[in-house]
């Protein structure tokens, strides 16, 4: 049978690949219904996602850029629709993105 986790050793002192932390990947709309949680459970959970040993504390979040289009599996709005319209506040991906900083800078 197969085991179900594997040993690794790691060694600083020899060349490799390079570590640069767990992380996640939020696209497809999956991460919009996290918003619509009563506030202190949606606190909870993206403590444990996002916080230094709390969990999974995820380093590394990797966000859908939305262009107003159905992409994927949801429509993201765009942050920029014009030149002049430059707006980092719009849809729930720069939202996710301020929650983990805020957690984890």
């Amino acid at each position: 049978s197969t085991p179900l986790m594997e040993e690794t050793t790691i060694r600083f002192e020899e060349p490799g690949r390079t570590y640069h932390g767990a992380g996640a990947l939020s696209a497809g709309g999956g991460s919009r219904l996290l918003y619509d949680y009563e506030p202190s459970l949606r606190s909870e959970i993206l403590d444990v996602l996002f916080k230094p040993d709390a969990g999974a504390a995820l380093q590394i979040l990797k966000v859908e850029i939305g262009g107003d289009a159905q992409s994927t599996d949801a429509t993201e709005a765009s942050h920029m629709h014009t030149r002049e319209d430059l707006n980092y506040k719009r849809g729930y991906e720069w939202w996710l993105m301020r929650e983990a900083k805020a957690r984890n800078p």
